[in-house]
């Protein structure tokens, strides 16, 4: 049976490593993103490509609908949907707050409801991975917008599995420190500000979107046939160990 795994964020960072991933895997691969440009330049002619805003009802289904009309089926979700928004509670804009929910929580909600809504239509099982974040498990100054919204994520994950787990459905998270990929290049754009962020992990040093693919393909695996509502750190130790201070 073909294995056929759907990639949100298809054109950011961590997107293109999850699809690199994937791809190697033998998994036939539907990847989206807001921007058909971006899509195009990261994967030419490859996979089925589908330009869509699935922070809204209307367009996580119309991922599915596409998919539909291509006689495919995606069994695997890589939600890789996300944005980083930093700054103080009280110096948060409320474009950049809706934003920040827009991109994390939201899009994870509308784009994971069509995915089992899709799956029960067929009555099919399948496996979905969202994106957390080391924010949304220890407190970190100036993360109050991104914190929120990645521990709705988080919520999200631990409910929906156990809602779908019956439908034999798997849905489970990734909580990572930063990582070196566009979306960081305003806080790790520097010498003095990649030594900082990498100073602060137990583990010292950057994550890279490779990394975490790895581990989020292997959650989409037959191998983690026993794994469900789980939320997986990948940060370094940041949010449960203290670094030795010199």
């Amino acid at each position: 049976m073909e294995k056929i795994a759907l990639v949100t964020g298809a054109a950011g960072g961590l997107g293109q490593s999850v699809a690199a991933s994937l791809a190697e895997a033998g998994w036939t691969l539907i990847v989206t993103s807001r921007d058909s440009e971006r899509l195009r330049r990261s994967y030419g002619d490859s996979h089925l490509q589908v330009v869509a805003d699935c922070s809204s009802v209307a367009g996580s289904q119309h991922i599915f609908e596409v998919a539909k009309a291509h006689q495919m089926l995606p069994t695997a979700l890589a939600h890789c949907v996300g944005n980083i928004r930093l700054g103080a509670l009280h110096r948060m804009t409320d474009a950049d707050f809706t934003a920040c929910l827009n991109a994390n929580l939201i899009s994870a909600f509308h784009t994971l409801a069509a995915f089992v809504g899709a799956l029960r239509d067929a009555k099919c099982a399948g496996t979905a991975v969202l994106v957390s974040s080391a924010a949304a498990r220890i407190g970190t100054p100036n993360h109050e917008a991104v914190a929120a919204a990645k521990a709705g994520v988080e919520g999200l994950v631990r409910s929906a599995a156990a809602t779908y787990a019956g439908y034999g459905i798997r849905i489970n998270a990734v909580a990572p420190g930063i990582m070196d990929t566009p979306a960081s290049t305003a806080i790790l754009g520097t010498t003095m500000g990649r030594e900082a962020a990498a100073r602060q992990y137990p583990l010292p040093g950057i994550g890279s979107a490779d990394e975490l693919a790895e581990l989020m393909v292997w959650l989409l695996s037959e191998k983690a046939v026993r794994v469900t509502g789980q939320v997986w750190s990948m940060d370094a130790g940041f949010s449960t160990i203290r670094p030795l201070v010199r």
